[in-house]
């Protein structure tokens, strides 16, 4: 296993295949073995890095989770593309980790080449997203396919896991955290805005916000599946990564 050092801590990172640097980067409360069963329709095309975020997964556990986790994260990818000493990456983020990918681009745009940016709510989060978020996490930790899909991700201390990272994205939404470090009309990186209107954890009006953000970005474009739950990556994996494919 690959380890890299960040803030005294160690993060997991794997990589596999061969082409084009691609980072993929996982949502909240999950880890990059979210993505184990897509590599195959990307691993024969890219240089797929896969990485957990402090907190998840393999990477060294922390005491809590900042309220700005998503742009924190963008600092671990920096950290990683600098490691692996890449340059003009492209970075694919889905759900929480959209965010994270599009604060990359924001904060060191000269590593970036292009970003995909699946599944998220986009400039704010929804006036119910912490109820919203408290009952899908009280139902997933009571099911039993929750449990373990949460133990498959982060390990026996799942539980753990989820309620930091359940603690920082409440604390977030009260606090009106600013989800992007600088401004969208500032990136010049070209970003895919990608989802499904079915996408019922995400906001009603998802097709709108991206096309409002796809019009702020230098280079934006939105792609919209008609049908597919929650992440679009998952849900319609084939035709995802052939948009990917040409996207890049």
């Amino acid at each position: 296993m690959s380890y890299f050092y960040y803030q005294d801590k160690k993060i997991y990172y794997r990589e596999v295949g061969q082409g084009k640097p691609l980072i993929m980067l996982h949502g909240d409360a999950v880890s990059s073995v979210m993505f184990e069963m897509l590599l195959p329709l990307y691993q024969e095309q890219f240089h797929v890095i896969l990485i957990d975020f402090l907190g998840n997964g393999k990477s060294d556990r922390v005491d809590s989770l900042p309220s700005n986790l998503w742009i924190t994260q963008a600092d671990q990818v920096i950290a990683l593309i600098e490691h692996l000493k890449l340059k003009k990456v492209n970075v694919l983020g889905t759900s929480g980790g959209a965010w994270a990918a599009i604060n990359t681009a924001l904060k060191r745009p000269e590593l970036v080449n292009k970003v995909i940016a699946d599944s998220f709510d986009g400039r704010s989060l929804d006036d119910s997203f912490v109820e919203e978020l408290l009952k899908e996490r009280k139902f997933a930790k009571q099911d039993v396919d929750g449990r373990e899909f949460y133990e498959w991700c982060q390990g026996d201390d799942w539980e753990v896991v989820v309620d930091l990272d359940t603690q920082a994205l409440v604390e977030c939404a009260t606090k009106k955290e600013a989800l992007f470090i600088k401004p969208l009309e500032t990136l010049k990186v070209p970003v895919l805005f990608i989802g499904s209107q079915q996408d019922d954890m995400c906001r009603k009006d998802m097709y709108l916000e991206y096309k409002e953000m796809s019009e702020l970005v230098a280079d934006g474009t939105i792609y919209m599946f008609d049908s597919g739950a929650h992440p679009a990556i998952v849900s319609n994996a084939e035709q995802f990564s052939s948009i990917v494919l040409k996207f890049i």
